[in-house]
């Protein structure tokens, strides 16, 4: 499949990379992937789904298509309180041999500070500055063919494509969730707050209640969340639904594909290269989102990328049906 990058005029500047051209992917020669005959997480939270709102009608990116705000109804669900880890995704793989797409590829996307002096790591021309194309890294070698996620099984997995995901939600019997799932979940108890635990906006120096970037962007990282890179699934409070880190710390796919809900000419050639690239739905920011230039950590934010793009700063999570 051939990844395009999508460039839109005069949108601020996002971490993430809307696309990348990667010519054919290896085939994939692994079994047949079936979901396993295992139970649900125990950790699971229910969610009692009816009305809710998706979106934000005072949004400052409006052409990321987060306005207008809408109430949807949606059925009741269940969802991990933790994005998939690496010890998991390394289980789903070991059983079933399957190779994500980063692997077939043979490269991925890396932050420029992670990968700076690994050899034969590039500049892509589909992606911003701060993104080195490096060959070999993937899920398992995440800054480069010499890294490993030894110390990171508690980790959010990342170089993962949607398809990957998908592939794993099947294995493991569960889904992705669709966007407004996904917001309903963030949101918790809090109908109308920006954040997962409320109003009151990080700063990069006394409130961290999540995983971003403190400093400036992509320059100088002061850490004082305490994570360069990714942090543990569990770190930082949960939400009032007992649900960690739904914004920061890993952009997560939904199962939706992207769209931008305007009449605009804008819009409408978005779409149009939304739906020719098979763009899917990222939500939640990541490590590398700062109000200054990517202000996408808030639960309406949203974006949209190719379905089997990978960078070393995306992962998911699962819902279940029920």
């Amino acid at each position: 499949m051939t990844r395009q990058l999508l460039e839109i005029a005069s949108a601020p500047a996002s971490c993430c990379s809307q696309g990348l051209q990667r010519g054919e992917p290896k085939a994939y020669a692994g079994t047949p992937l079936r979901p396993r005959a295992a139970q649900r997480p125990e950790r699971i939270v229910r969610v009692r789904g009816g009305r809710s709102r998706v979106g934000d009608d005072a949004s400052p990116l409006p052409q990321d298509g987060e306005s207008p705000s809408r109430l949807v109804t949606i059925a009741p669900f269940a969802i991990d309180p933790h994005a998939v880890t690496n010890a998991w995704f390394s289980d789903f793989i070991d059983t079933t041999g399957y190779r994500t797409d980063a692997e077939r590829f043979g490269w991925s996307l890396v932050f420029k500070a992670f990968a700076s002096a690994v050899p034969g790591a590039v500049d892509s021309p589909d992606a911003p500055s701060w993104w080195l194309r490096v060959e070999g890294a993937c899920w398992r070698h995440p800054n480069g063919p010499n890294s490993t996620i030894a110390d990171r099984g508690n980790h959010p997995v990342v170089h993962v494509s949607w398809n990957d995901a998908v592939a794993f939600a099947a294995w493991a019997g569960g889904r992705l969730p669709s966007e407004a799932e996904w917001e309903c979940a963030a949101r918790g108890t809090l109908t109308e707050a920006r954040f997962p635990w409320g109003d009151r906006e990080p700063d990069d120096t006394t409130f961290q209640p999540c995983n971003i970037w403190q400093g400036e962007f992509p320059s100088h990282n002061a850490c004082a969340d305490g994570y360069a890179s990714t942090a543990p699934v569990d770190s930082f409070a949960p939400n009032s639904a007992g649900i960690f880190n739904m914004t920061g710390n890993t952009w997560e796919w939904c199962a939706d594909a992207f769209r931008v809900r305007s009449l605009a000419r804008t819009a409408r050639a978005r779409n149009d290269a939304a739906r020719a690239a098979g763009e899917r739905v990222l939500k939640g920011g990541s490590y590398l989102c700062h109000r200054s230039y990517c202000y996408r950590y808030r639960i309406a934010a949203r974006t949209g990328v190719s379905a089997d793009s990978s960078t070393g700063h995306v992962g998911f999570r699962l819902a279940f049906d029920g």
